[in-house]
């Protein structure tokens, strides 16, 4: 068990990484250029995707497609450290942890798909390129944004439950999970969709502390879980 606890403790300090990355591309690149700005249309927003194609392909590929390829490891070995104590909950939450993964890794791919087809278009036909972007986007943030957000959060949610109960997370790290996916889960409200923003800054927090607390305990025995039902 200790090995895969290392392995998932590698994965946290990645998927913590890979936010890093889209905070980098998207308030460093994409949002000092005007992209996020109230009132830019379409056109201007394809404009910039052209112009900054490599920074905006590698800000959803690293943070998309590399954080759900980290989040399944992670949620697999958050299981298998789990189950233990929590069965049931640790696998429902391995359960959400995954299909996460496959939405945000989903719509990435859309995105760069979608970059590199406007790309190859906008010299010929600026304005067919444009109409083809802003259902690329709509898709990719529905996959990774919205529903993602709110999986996200029951995943975290989920998984500081189960640590409470098999005790084999520090309680401050578990009931950090579950604080930071109640504000994921209510994001879903229209009106609170700004607070995505604090879950983004909080998972990285969480995750780089949950990578520290896996890789110590790869290297000296796991503590024998509470056992207890569900």
């Amino acid at each position: 068990m200790n090995g895969f606890q290392k392995i998932g403790g590698i994965a946290a300090l990645l998927a913590a990484a890979t936010f890093l990355v889209a905070f980098a591309v998207f308030l460093g690149v994409l949002g000092p250029a005007g992209y996020f700005d109230d009132g830019v249309t379409a056109a201007e927003q394809t404009r910039l995707i052209v112009e900054h194609q490599a920074m905006a392909s590698v800000g959803w590929l690293i943070p998309y497609v590399g954080f759900g390829i980290a989040q399944v490891v992670l949620s697999l070995a958050l299981y298998d450290r789990l189950k233990a104590g929590a069965p049931s909950m640790a696998q429902t939450a391995s359960a959400f942890g995954l299909i996460w993964a496959g939405l945000v890794m989903a719509g990435g791919f859309v995105a760069t798909l979608g970059i590199r087809t406007v790309v190859d278009l906008y010299g010929t036909d600026p304005a067919q390129a444009e109409s083809l972007w802003v259902p690329f986007q709509t898709v990719a943030s529905a996959l990774s944004g919205g529903a993602g957000e709110v999986l996200g959060g029951v995943w975290l949610l989920l998984i500081g439950w189960a640590a409470l109960r098999s005790r084999q997370l520090p309680s401050a790290l578990s009931y950090l999970g579950i604080a930071l996916g109640a504000v994921g889960i209510i994001t879903v409200v229209p009106a609170l969709v700004p607070a995505a923003a604090l879950f983004g800054i909080g998972l990285i927090v969480w995750w780089a502390w949950l990578g520290i607390v896996m890789l110590r305990s790869s290297e000296k025995p796991v503590g024998e879980a509470v056992p207890q039902v569900g």
